[in-house]
């Protein structure tokens, strides 16, 4: 019976597209408006978060946020999670209600339709080259300025599955300490499980994300951002080793 799962795997992956689609099709007015301005990004992230959920529900994703402190209305942060599935953006979009702008790959871009709104709203790196990094923390330093929050899966790609969590870059974490912003761990706890980048895998289920106590950066310098990395980083692993055990 195990032949059976690929057909299943195949229309599961299909009607995660779909769901990606759909909303961006209804919705696409008043998407459109929503960018024109950046001032007017607030309006975009209300209806990117009911995207998100629409996409969760309707792949049967039992998602659940345990918050062991919860961001402040009208204030910046610098947010990071493990990166394991397509899933983690619309988890990390119910997850937190504060504004935010991904900081994301650039070849998301090339996706019909998502990629169009994808890069007018993101902020897109190629991480190969060190002139696009630079210009990140210059857009992400405009953002900022503007009162939004950055979010930022600092592993810099997605790991091979048999990874836990990759080593974090320092990028997020020098700009939360440049910006004095605090930084705001979350662990995804099952998306690898749901919905990973392998192709014939993934099943409806539970989907937890877990909001940690933040990392205060008020005082820090950039001397730090190798300190504050570590610290963060092994938060989350020692959450996911007490997880998979």
């Amino acid at each position: 019976m195990a032949f059976l799962k690929y057909p299943f795997w195949l229309l599961y992956r299909i009607w995660f597209y779909i769901l990606v689609t759909l909303p961006i099709i209804v919705l696409f007015p008043i998407l459109i408006v929503s960018i024109l301005k950046e001032e007017w990004y607030p309006l975009f992230f209300k209806l990117a978060r009911v995207w998100a959920k629409f996409i969760l529900i309707g792949m049967g994703f039992n998602y659940k946020i345990i918050r062991a402190e919860t961001p402040v209305p009208k204030k910046s942060y610098m947010f990071v999670a493990n990166h394991t599935s397509m899933a983690d953006i619309m988890l990390m979009l119910v997850a937190v209600k504060n504004p935010f702008v991904f900081v994301g790959k650039r070849e998301l871009a090339k996706i019909p339709l998502f990629g169009f709104f994808y890069k007018r709203t993101c902020i897109l790196v190629d991480r190969t080259s060190a002139k696009s990094r630079q210009a990140v923390f210059l857009r992400a330093q405009r953002r900022l300025k503007q009162g939004l929050s950055i979010c930022i899966f600092p592993e810099g790609g997605v790991p091979e599955e048999y990874i836990l969590l990759d080593e974090f870059k320092d990028g997020a974490f020098r700009l939360a300490i440049n910006h004095q912003i605090p930084v705001v761990p979350i662990t995804f706890y099952d998306n690898k499980k749901r919905f990973s980048y392998t192709f014939f895998s993934g099943s409806p289920g539970r989907m937890r994300a877990k909001i940690h106590k933040f990392f205060p950066t008020y005082g820090l310098t950039t001397a730090d951002t190798k300190d504050l990395n570590s610290k963060v980083r092994s938060l989350i692993w020692d959450e996911l080793s007490r997880d998979s055990k």
